[in-house]
């Protein structure tokens, strides 16, 4: 039983981090999620005042088929196609939960209680299915707080611009490198003056860019573990934290620049960093990690629930811990190039294996459903 204190120090990591102006999203979605009251109790009682999803996440809750049977057995007797009926269910979920974060949605003018939902992995390098698969699924979900999640591929570039001109809110997806995050805020600069020259209300489209963190960790630890030498173990579970903090003073420098200022003056939001992929997989460091030491102002942390509960039972937020850390990153990202580990190489490689990651999560959710739909008497195309 948890007696009162003990309630109130297990709420007070989560307070502080949200205090600390970092929004709380949950990396995590299940229509079961939604129907037991669950997601609205993390709204509650977490700090919870955001949703974010991935072919992954959809994955593995349809594919367990829990909550899903009644609609499965609709759109077999509706003889729809397997593509047709993946998208019927995960934004179905998507707009449920959009309903139960509503309330967030207004008491923050739009800023969180948003929920997003990706494009097909597939078009990860065809701009204009992507454009075109953007705009069906803010059309499918119907609802003010979705986000769309695009990936920041080279093609996705492009899609990211036009889709937040047409004033539709946008997640950009699978963010590792530093150059390529800057070519993502380029592109939300594009798209916000395209959609004020079509006349938008600025003041409605917002977006986050998904910065990838455990993942860099993980490739560039295994490198130095090769090495093995103590200059190469000393630098081992740095080289994340550090790229996620030259990331912010990026967004910094860009988001009190010129151009900046023409739009934020016509009311546009600024495009907040977002943290993604802050589980942390090495078990020698500690859970929080990438909760812990990446606290800065008008930043989200998306965390899958286990790196929630442990935020909320032993997190430690002690402020800022980003924004004095840039020259110490610089030299830590230095210190790794120095040992012959290629910095360029390893993002565009985590990237690559980012989209495929996610096209094999989508076409095994493909094969889950085809397989629930013919078990239903039905041949799904």
């Amino acid at each position: 039983m948890i007696t009162v204190t003990e309630a109130t120090t297990t709420a007070g990591a989560l307070k502080r981090l949200s205090d600390e102006g970092v929004s709380i999203w949950l990396d995590d979605l299940s229509r079961k999620r939604i129907e037991s009251g669950n997601l609205a109790e993390l709204v509650e009682t977490k700090h919870v005042v955001g949703v974010t999803t991935n072919p992954s996440i959809f994955q593995a809750a349809i594919g367990s088929g829990a909550g899903y049977e009644e609609q499965l057995t609709d759109l077999a007797t509706r003889g729809v196609t397997v593509d047709e009926a993946v998208r019927m269910m995960t934004t179905a979920d998507v707009r449920a939960a959009a309903d139960v974060l509503r309330p967030v949605y207004d008491a923050t003018g739009g800023r969180d209680g948003r929920v997003s939902i990706e494009v097909d992995p597939r078009l990860a390098h065809d701009t204009r299915a992507t454009i075109a698969e953007a705009k069906q699924l803010a059309w499918l979900v119907d609802r003010p707080n979705v986000m769309i999640k695009i990936p920041a591929t080279a093609a996705g570039l492009p899609a990211i611009t036009e889709v937040i001109g047409l004033g539709i809110s946008v997640n950009v997806t699978l963010i590792f490198s530093l150059e390529r995050y800057r070519e993502v805020m380029d592109a939300y600069l594009a798209g916000l003056e395209k959609a004020a020259k079509k006349g938008h209300d600025l003041s409605t489209i917002h977006s986050v860019a998904s910065f990838f963190v455990s993942r860099v960790d993980s490739e560039i630890d295994k490198r130095l573990t090769v090495l093995g030498t103590d200059a190469a173990l000393a630098l081992k579970g740095r080289a994340a934290l550090a790229n996620a903090r030259l990331a912010y003073e990026a967004y910094e420098e860009v988001f009190s620049g010129e151009r900046w200022t023409a739009l934020g003056g016509a009311r546009a939001n600024r495009q907040r960093p977002l943290w993604a992929s802050t589980g942390v997989k090495d078990p020698a460091y500690k859970d929080t990690l990438y909760v812990d030491d990446l606290v800065a102002p008008g930043t989200v942390n998306t965390m899958p629930e286990a790196t929630l509960n442990a935020t909320a039972d032993h997190g430690r937020i002690t402020g800022d811990t980003v924004t004095g850390g840039y020259a110490q990153a610089r030299a830590d990202l230095a210190a790794v190039e120095a040992l012959g580990i290629s910095y360029d190489e390893v993002v565009q490689q985590l990237e690559d294996e980012g989209v495929a990651k996610f096209e094999v999560a989508w076409q095994d959710l493909l094969d889950a459903v085809t397989k629930s739909l013919n078990s239903k008497g039905v041949d799904a195309e």
